[in-house]
């Protein structure tokens, strides 16, 4: 979850307005890979009988029967779905109703998402701090070096006897959290994590896809040069007098919409906290064993991580439930989560992966409380059990993974079973429809792609494709929810560069957050929401802070479930 900010939206007033529901044929605006299930949602009304046609010449291609009619309740639609599966010859093609207009143009191809890919990772050098990007590397959105935070202040709340208020560290490097300019482990825990993740189950994908990052070139795959420069961020972030970490760095408010190098504000680290220590222990101990087989470009390296991870482990073992809490002084974000049982069930599992040591067995094998569908930056108890399974030949007891395996079979048998009810074929419930809801649909298909790593059940990868169609334009908006990417497109996300650059389009291959009936930005804008329904609930606008932001943490399963389709294809 994101925060608001105290941004008044007057001058948003012409860079955006609401979407009402986009009557039309709603597809993945990018295309599917050959073998895929291809699915599109149409209104109903229309004709009973559907035509793909080449985008080109207008020939019919394939021919099929609409499914029967059926209401979401998301959006209050009736709909009917298209399903042309069959269709696998490679082109460029449009989906045609009687008494609709024709879909956007889409591909079948071997590499559709690759350009997604390679955007989605790319979108992170582009949220660096700390350095200056030229144009070889950010083409037109090249911009000067903002906050090189070599001279950042320990807040009070954060203060010990050797570091005491007013202390003077460095804390270099690292990624914008969101579409602000401040930097939180918390949800840099998460996001980290879950590109190493896509490397590490992706690596051939990877090892080929070229990112155009600064150190390009160097012998490491781009997308772990470009994780390097957020580990580099967080590893300054533990006191290395009592290995506790700093749950941010920050401003002591947000800053205007300005580029980087405009917002001057004096930094500071705040606050020690259990959940901050837990998440960096987990980042650290997973990326120990990613990095391991690129030690000898930084030796040391792996080791200097997972001895950080377990100081960081005994520092939260010491200090188990420090929560965070705002200083008055501070009105940036919170991240603040009052359970932890989940965090220190991640970070166990990764440190018992690391070390073998039977410290960390019992609570990475503690059993979980119900079935959880998808994690988040505030339950991040799923990413151990991915961990777990990954590399059970690797445990001293290989038999350990076998409780990660059920809980990740029981969530997605769970989402299935939602899609296989839908009207729309989609493993999201009503309730999804959160700060963020295009991030839990993708975490959700990052949980059903390790159900189908697992057992090779087509329906597994089936509901995996349908979630990330919905964020590609098979949504009642008939949009690509990622900047760049799709017919139609946010133009005016929450995100300060893409603002403040003086260049119409938006910083490209971000996700932004999605529909969100809370519509907690309302009161900061002045552009009403068309609607309250949950799927509708979305504003392109910079003001939509609930809606229309981006974020790190989201842009990451969009990364893994890309390189996933592409990589499993069947």
């Amino acid at each position: 979850m994101h925060r608001p900010t105290l941004l008044a939206c007057a001058a948003f007033l012409a860079a955006g307005t609401a979407h009402a529901a986009a009557a039309g044929i709603d597809v993945n605006q990018l295309g599917f890979l050959p073998a895929a299930q291809k699915l599109a949602v149409v209104p109903a009304g229309a004709g009973s009988t559907f035509k793909i046609v080449d985008a080109a010449s207008g020939k019919a291609v394939f021919e099929g029967t609409l499914g029967p009619a059926a209401t979401w309740d998301a959006s209050g639609e009736s709909v009917r779905i298209a399903d042309f599966s069959g269709l696998r010859t490679a082109g460029t093609y449009r989906i045609a109703v009687a008494g609709q207009p024709d879909s956007p143009a889409f591909v079948i191809g071997a590499d559709a998402y690759r350009a997604l890919d390679a955007g989605a990772i790319h979108a992170y050098t582009l949220q660096r701090a700390g350095i200056a990007l030229d144009a070889r590397v950010a083409g037109p959105y090249a911009r000067a070096l903002g906050h090189p935070d070599d001279k950042v202040l320990v807040h009070a709340s954060a203060a010990s006897p050797k570091r005491p208020e007013g202390t003077v560290i460095a804390s270099p490097k690292g990624w914008y959290d969101a579409g602000d300019y401040n930097k939180y482990i918390v949800n840099s825990g998460i996001s980290t994590y879950t590109l190493l993740a896509a490397y590490e189950h992706f690596p051939a994908w990877f090892d080929k896809l070229a990112l155009n990052v600064p150190e390009s070139g160097n012998g490491m795959p781009d997308i772990l040069d470009e994780v390097l420069w957020n580990l580099d961020w967080m590893a300054t972030m533990q006191d290395p007098d009592d290995g506790g970490v700093y749950h941010k760095l920050t401003n002591k408010r947000f800053d205007g919409m300005v580029m980087p190098d405009r917002a001057t504000a004096p930094r500071y680290v705040v606050q020690k906290t259990t959940a901050a220590a837990l998440d960096f222990a987990a980042v650290m101990a997973a990326a120990s064993r990613v990095l391991a087989p690129f030690d000898a470009k930084a030796p040391g390296r792996s080791q200097r991580y997972l001895a950080a991870a377990e100081s960081a482990w005994r520092w939260a073992v010491e200090h188990p439930a420090v929560t965070y809490r705002q200083p008055p002084d501070i009105a940036t974000g919170t991240y603040d989560d009052e359970k932890l049982d989940d965090e220190f069930s991640w970070a166990a599992s990764e440190l018992y992966i690391a070390t073998g040591k039977d410290d960390y067995r019992a609570r990475a094998l503690a059993a979980a409380p119900g079935v959880q569908t998808a994690p988040g930056w505030s339950d991040v108890r799923p990413l151990g059990w991915i961990s777990l399974a990954q590399q059970r030949a690797h445990l001293k007891h290989p038999d350990d993974a076998d409780g990660a395996r059920r809980h990740i079979l029981a969530a997605a048998d769970e989402l299935v079973a939602r899609r296989q009810a839908s009207p729309v074929r989609l493993p999201m419930a009503t309730s999804d429809f959160v700060w963020g809801s295009n991030a839990v649909a993708l975490n959700q298909a990052l949980m059903l792609v390790q159900a189908y790593r697992l057992t090779h059940k087509a329906a597994y990868l089936d509901a995996a494709q349908s979630a990330f169609d919905y964020t590609l334009g098979r949504n009642p908006l008939g949009m690509s929810y990622v900047t760049g990417f799709g017919a139609r497109s946010p133009m005016h996300p929450h995100h300060r560069p893409s603002v403040a650059d003086g260049i119409a389009a938006p910083v490209p291959g971000w996700l932004v957050g999605g529909p969100n009936p809370g519509q907690q930005d309302a009161k900061d804008c002045r552009v009403g929401y068309a609607s309250k329904a949950p799927a509708l609930s979305y504003l392109d606008n910079a003001c939509a802070y609930a809606s229309n932001e981006v974020a790190i943490n989201w842009n990451a399963p969009l990364v893994y479930v890309a390189a996933a389709l592409q990589s499993l294809e069947r």
